[in-house]
């Protein structure tokens, strides 16, 4: 019987990569987006910010004279 020789430090920097590599993968479910996806965002935001400046009041001129 021959007993299999493992280098302790390679297994355990390979243990790392494969749970740095698991990390990676949950991030870029979690926080990916495409690039269509960012780019609808910042549009509606443009917009959301648009209608309301457009809907603002001027508060510079008095309606009632004092």
């Amino acid at each position: 019987m021959t007993a299999e020789i493992i280098n302790l430090n390679r297994l355990r920097k390979e243990k790392a990569r494969a749970e740095k590599a698991a990390t990676a993968e949950e991030n870029r479910v979690r926080f990916g987006r495409t690039r269509a996806q960012k780019a609808l965002d910042r549009i509606s935001a443009e917009k959301a910010r648009h209608h309301v400046d457009n809907h603002r009041r001027d508060d510079e001129e008095d309606p009632t004279p004092a």
